[in-house]
């Protein structure tokens, strides 16, 4: 039977007036701008690299690892661990993610030429052996229980070798190809990052289709843009500015407890008079850590004693030292520093109310004679010169664990001696933390982690300040829950 011309001629015209499907967008609003995106090479958050790039174990929101690259993993023996990798998954230029893959990704880490900044994450692997196209084999330098957990997270995520040979580091990290939820679409420093679903990802097209990642450093401008409809989400809510976002119609605030980063002063400890334990114990006595929580950061911080969080394995609930102006005196008389000193000190404005802690650290510190200069140096110069152990004597930094909830995470990269974001040198702190790294029973590891911590308390290496909570705030459009990994799984997001 022949349908009449007509009958198609109406058919057509319903489907042209149709209106398209339209395509869902989501625009994030960050703090920073991201200044590079080599996830083996990160001198900031991996919160943009977490959606490009896989790696082989993934995190489930209830922090349990699960197979992301590969499906299954095993110890054959104390030093060695097997991947068996998912077949048929490809980088979005193509290349097959494979064995060869992994071992690539891991040796580029590992080499010391590289300088990788994120080495300390991953230093227990001593090889990678390619078993067939879909296994690997790590070796490691001694046992290693948390080998599985590093391959959840930076600096593990699997790069494509082709595509990095023949870019370069330095192009890759403006361009970077990945197998991940989704692919970059422009790179723009200091303007925006735009990402646009990976439609053949393993796990299936992820359900926003765009997503634009803008950095508005000014906290008032970034939560004007939420309001008026600009973003949709926005990270780092300013404490202050929470009361401005109560009963405020399709708007959510999202606080996670605790699941923000440990705010500490970083000491260069092998230069005077910071080489003195009594003059840093002093320094430490002098800052009110209770008044910086409730009073700057109106309550969304807890101080603290520890690097550790109370989510990892080994934390150890070290109480925060309590101001005590007439002992730091006392300290520094005995130190021979009666009359004070003068202190380089910078601070960046990249945590909650980061800039104005500082201002109070400069006044706590003028009550016992320690004259300290402050500097607020731009988050993309800070980060450089950190890197490069060309920051000043004394320094604010966050550090976290989320990269493995384990103590080591938030201990080792920065307490070490010799590693790249460390300025202390203590022989005893450095036999404890590679000690720590051996120990495969979990009840010896922990003790050994929890001795980290005191010797942390007494000698004063760093000063830890306070755990932020995360703050987020977001359209009613959105579905967002906050994790206490501080991840941003795009492919879990979705828009109403």
């Amino acid at each position: 039977m022949r349908l009449p011309a007509v009958k198609f001629a109406t058919t057509a015209l319903l489907f042209a007036l149709m209106p398209a499907v339209q395509a869902a967008e989501l625009t994030i609003g960050q703090p920073t701008s991201a200044t590079a995106m080599d996830p083996g090479f990160l001198k900031e958050s991996a919160t943009l690299v977490d959606n490009l790039f896989d790696t082989l174990v993934r995190r489930a929101d209830d922090m349990s690892l699960q197979p992301g690259l590969a499906t299954e993993w095993k110890a054959i023996n104390d030093t060695t661990w097997q991947f068996t990798l998912r077949q048929g998954v490809k980088f979005t230029d193509g290349e097959p993610v494979n064995a060869e893959a992994v071992k690539f990704s891991i040796d580029r880490i590992l080499d010391p030429a590289n300088h990788a900044p994120t080495i300390s994450y991953i230093r227990t692997i001593k090889s990678v052996d390619v078993i067939n196209d879909y296994q690997v084999q790590i070796h490691t330098n001694g046992p290693d229980p948390l080998l599985p957990t590093r391959m959840s997270r930076y600096p593990a995520y699997i790069v494509p070798p082709a595509y990095v040979k023949k870019v370069g580091a330095s192009e890759f990290a403006r361009k970077p190809v990945g197998s991940g939820a989704y692919k970059l679409d422009s790179f723009i420093p200091d303007e925006k990052v735009v990402m646009v679903a990976n439609e053949t990802y393993w796990r299936g097209k992820p359900a926003i289709d765009r997503v634009t990642w803008r950095p508005i450093p000014e906290a008032t401008a970034r939560l004007t843009a939420l309001l008026t409809g600009e973003v949709q989400l926005i990270e780092s809510v300013p404490a202050d500015l929470v009361p401005a976002l109560k009963n405020r119609p399709n708007v959510e605030l999202e606080q996670v407890k605790g699941g923000g980063l440990t705010i500490y002063l970083g000491l260069k400890d092998d230069e005077k008079p910071l080489s003195d334990v009594r003059v840093r114990q002093a320094l430490s006595l002098a800052l009110n850590r209770q008044a910086y929580t409730q009073q700057l950061l109106h309550g969304f911080g807890t101080p603290t004693g520890t690097m550790a969080g109370a989510n990892d394995f080994g934390y150890l609930a070290v109480p925060a030292t309590a101001q005590d102006v007439a002992k730091a005196k006392s300290l520094l008389a005995a130190a021979g520093y009666a009359n004070g000193f003068s202190l380089r000190f910078q601070a960046p404005r990249r945590y909650i109310a980061s800039a104005d802690v500082a201002q109070a650290i400069v006044q706590d510190l003028a009550a016992i004679g320690v004259k300290a200069e402050l500097e607020v140096p731009e988050w993309s110069v800070y980060t450089q010169q950190v890197a490069s152990q060309k920051q000043a004597p004394m320094y604010m930094l966050a550090w976290g664990s989320t990269q493995t909830l384990d103590a080591d995470a938030a201990l080792f990269p920065i307490l070490r001696s010799g590693e790249p974001y460390s300025t202390v040198h203590d022989a005893e702190l450095d036999k404890l933390l590679d000690q720590s790294r051996q120990i495969v029973d979990p009840v010896a590891r922990k003790k050994v982690l929890e001795q980290i911590q005191q010797r942390v308390a007494e000698q004063q290496p760093l000063l830890p300040l306070y755990r932020e909570d995360t703050l987020y705030a977001h359209s009613t459009s959105l579905n967002f829950k906050g994790r206490v990994d501080a991840r941003i799984p795009l492919f879990d997001l979705r828009l109403k």
